[in-house]
């Protein structure tokens, strides 16, 4: 029993540009995650400089468990980018669903006061391509005619 079928003839359906921006954003994604969950201090300090005061083994470990969902998201966005093409629509809209969630709560709902580490200001910037590839995709898409 295979983990995932062949992809079929549907799976280049979907844009070769949008497929590539994806593949992008997926190893902009694995490398940060690979970062929050291998590096000592899962990058809160020495790249997003944090002052983790007394709760450091709690910044420490929930640095972790982001990057765990990372490195995991950022693996299924590459294996659609390089051979599953036909559910790059789909996983565009999810990252554009979740880079404009990180950006609310960045900037809007929870702003953790002056600071803001590198991803704050890349977050909006993904949203706003992954929909703009999404489009693209979408519009890529040949129409499927049923009997």
């Amino acid at each position: 029993m295979k983990l995932l079928p062949p992809p079929g003839p549907a799976d280049l359906s979907a844009s070769r540009a949008a497929s590539i921006f994806l593949g992008v954003c997926a190893v902009f994604t694995i490398g940060p995650g690979a970062i929050h969950s291998f590096l000592p201090d899962g990058g809160a300090e020495v790249i997003a400089g944090l002052d983790l005061g007394d709760r450091r083994d709690l910044v420490i470990s929930v640095f972790a468990w982001q990057g765990s969902t990372q490195i995991a998201f950022g693996l299924a966005m590459a294996a659609v980018a390089l051979r599953y093409r036909a559910l790059t629509p789909l996983f565009l809209l999810l990252l554009a669903v979740e880079r404009t969630l990180m950006t609310l709560h960045a900037w809007v709902l929870k702003p953790g006061g002056q600071h803001h580490p590198p991803e704050h200001y890349a977050s909006p910037a993904t949203a706003v391509l992954a929909l703009i590839f999404l489009a693209i995709a979408l519009r890529a898409r040949p129409a499927r005619h049923t009997p």
